[in-house]
């Protein structure tokens, strides 16, 4: 009898140790389970440091002999035009003329005065944006000696602004949108009366260039976004 009162006694009291163990068990894996993710933003507006600019110009004629002979005198115009304003050589580069038959492509029948059409670019390439933005604005130069540049060819925007300098800042735009992110997590730690712990995963997410708006594409804005996941005690 004795006997059998211990052995219940041992019985419950394992019962009961087992359900603490299994309690303390789950409430570890239950705090182990408790995080938060955050993200955390940068910012930059920054200029343009590189451009290129296709000047773009048409000729119309009969004699694709004649029309070449045309479009080189132009081109001599252009460069001169450039090279005055201080564009080195290296920043231009001349693409050899096109000539379309325009009576070839005319399903129509069309009366034609002119039976083709030649293009002509002088693409320049520069770091010195202001440089060039400045010559932008004296192109009617060119209009004065005959030179009508277009751009329907290439659409309204073909003028393209870079900003080629990320590596330089984006260690620093990183750091601060870790930093910006830590501040996310803990906010929600205080207020869910919690502490923030170590990270648990982290990843670097988008880098985007953009202009800042369609009249200023030579302003750029720079976003980096971070993912960090913090545990929660």
């Amino acid at each position: 009898m004795k006997t059998n009162i211990i052995a219940s006694i041992i019985i419950a009291l394992s019962i009961i140790l087992f359900g603490i163990t299994i309690r303390s068990g789950l409430i570890s894996f239950k705090k182990l389970d408790r995080s938060v993710t955050v993200k955390g933003l940068s910012e930059r507006e920054v200029k343009a440091d590189k451009v290129t600019w296709p000047l773009i110009y048409k000729e119309l004629g009969n004699d694709p002999a004649e029309m070449y002979g045309l479009l080189e005198k132009k081109n001599q115009k252009v460069v001169a035009f450039l090279k005055e304003a201080g564009i080195t050589d290296s920043e231009i580069s001349i693409n050899p003329p096109t000539i379309t038959d325009r009576q070839a492509d005319n399903y129509g029948n069309e009366i034609m005065n002119y039976r083709y059409k030649a293009t002509s670019v002088i693409t320049v390439t520069s770091n010195n944006v202001d440089q060039v933005r400045m010559l932008m604005r004296r192109q009617t130069q060119l209009m004065k000696q005959g030179i009508a540049l277009v751009s329907e060819e290439y659409g309204s925007n073909n003028i393209v602004y870079e900003f080629t300098g990320l590596n330089k800042i984006k260690p620093e735009m990183v750091e601060e949108a870790t930093r910006n992110a830590r501040i996310t997590a803990e906010k929600f730690a205080e207020d869910s009366q919690c502490k923030l712990g170590s990270i648990r995963n982290a990843s670097q997410g988008q880098i985007s260039i953009d202009n800042r708006d369609a009249n200023t594409p030579y302003i750029k804005n720079i976003r980096v976004v971070n993912t960090i996941e913090y545990t929660l005690e």
